[in-house]
């Protein structure tokens, strides 16, 4: 593909709308709730907040620069700023972590969509608590379900990727992202609305300082990396098809703003109606477990006096979430596809059935770690949970803290200054403090993330 052919997003509004629903994800409604209900809650948010900025909009802001400077993909994008070194690999580290993440993510992905088939169905009236565990062990161990759902939505992704940048990312983030917003806004309205929900209003706004530990600034950090989907690669290639007068700061700051509303708002959700159900957010609600086993059951217990509304709820919740996960596995396919599309010289629509075809097989095999495959562990993990162990744990911050030394060490400061400014047009009086984040506080950061995720290290 040639980059004086190469596609541009249409809007301003398109490129923020895409790229904060690259950000924007499951991780947003399921780990934020867990991670603010086990670690202080308001108290956590603040810092969070805090870290979103001094660390997530400094490492976005590299990203984007990265991407719109060399208008190529994240792999070509490195090989571009720095011909003949090693740096080439944290652009091909971005396509591996979008292509192993695609593969697991697309089966959580299926699962949202047949939870969703079951919502409208009604299948979770009448149900009692015990009952949850039992339809998601059922479904998950199907072979055949868990595939095709699996399967399905791979395809509704690769239908939009294909389309192209103007005609399929951003044609879709402008319809589907202020859907969200809606839907967000009126579950949230709901929520609030519940007998008792002012326990859960007010242990998301009254911080309790106390409750503050050095175990609870890590992890605050690691939500704050984690939710804005750095180090994937993801960014980049977006930044990649922004036009030349796109404000980078202003656009970061944007898309921070839009993904931290997105995860506050999932906690205006979810804490109302579990403090309503009586219920409190444990370590045993950890990813899928609180999207499939315990919301289901706090919906019906909290909403189930006015079964309509129940209904409703539930209809809108796990549509959110099919919404949620489709923001993202099209920002992951559209890495990958870009990769091979410009690095093989190939058409966007044959590259992205490599990817999708590609994806998919591996994804089958995630799917079926669950059931036939259950049995079949490495390093005493099924291929599901070891793909988003070294994703997650590794890949993520290891091209996180590249990315950052790449910027602050290795790049000219006026290119980056150049870039940023676009070309003096722009006042941007925080360059130097964004410079001193990437150099000094974000790789000391994402070290310590690190070393946390792998057991390396404990702070208190």
């Amino acid at each position: 593909m040639n980059n004086n052919t190469r596609e541009n997003f249409g809007s301003k509004l398109g490129a923020v709308l895409a790229a904060a629903g690259s950000a924007v994800g499951l991780g947003n409604i399921w780990r934020f709730p867990i991670e603010t209900g086990q670690n202080g809650g308001a108290a956590f948010i603040i810092i969070y907040v805090a870290c979103v900025f001094l660390l997530g909009i400094p490492i976005m802001m590299s990203e984007f620069f990265i991407g719109r400077h060399t208008q190529t993909n994240t792999a070509g994008a490195y090989r571009k700023l720095a011909p003949g070194t090693p740096w080439k690999w944290v652009g091909r580290l971005g396509v591996l972590s979008g292509f192993i993440i695609l593969s697991y993510y697309s089966v959580v992905a299926g699962w949202t969509a047949e939870y969703t088939r079951l919502a409208i169905g009604n299948c979770f009236d009448g149900k009692s608590a015990a009952d949850f565990p039992t339809i998601f062990s059922a479904f998950v161990s199907n072979p055949w379900k868990s595939v095709l759902w699996m399967v399905a939505f791979m395809l509704i992704t690769h239908v939009i990727v294909v389309r192209g940048v103007k005609s399929g990312i951003e044609k879709f983030s402008k319809v589907m992202m202020p859907a969200l917003f809606v839907i967000l806004v009126v579950l949230a309205v709901c929520s609030i609305m519940l007998p008792g929900a002012s326990r859960g209003i007010e242990f998301l706004l009254k911080p309790d300082f106390s409750k503050i530990s050095g175990a609870v600034v890590l992890n605050a950090m690691g939500q704050a990396f984690f939710s804005l989907s750095l180090g994937l690669g993801c960014l980049c290639t977006y930044a990649s098809y922004f036009r030349s007068d796109t404000n980078i700061g202003k656009t970061a700051l944007n898309v921070a703003l839009i993904d931290t509303f997105v995860a506050i708002m999932s906690g205006f959700i979810i804490f109302p109606a579990v403090f309503n159900a009586g219920y409190a957010i444990s370590s045993n609600d950890i990813g899928p477990s609180l999207l499939f086993i315990t919301l289901p059951s706090v919906f019906q217990q909290a909403f189930g006096s006015i079964p309509m509304l129940s209904y409703g709820v539930s209809v809108l919740f796990y549509f959110l979430l099919v919404v949620a996960a489709l923001t993202s596995t099209i920002s992951m396919h559209e890495v990958v596809t870009a990769y091979v599309s410009e690095e093989f010289n190939m058409p966007r629509r044959k590259a992205a059935t490599i990817v999708t075809i590609a994806c998919s097989v591996v994804g089958v095999f995630c799917a079926l770690s669950f059931g036939p495959f259950a049995d079949f562990k490495l390093f005493g993990m099924n291929l599901f949970d070891l793909f988003d162990y070294v994703a997650s744990n590794i890949f993520l911050p290891v091209g996180g803290m590249f990315i950052s030394i790449f910027t602050g060490w290795y790049l000219d400061k006026k290119l980056i200054r150049d870039e940023i400014t676009n070309n003096g047009t722009l006042r941007v009086p925080y360059l130097r403090f964004v410079i001193f984040i990437l150099r000094y506080f974000a790789p000391i950061a994402i070290a310590i993330i690190l070393l946390n995720q792998l057991g390396l290290f404990s702070w208190f």
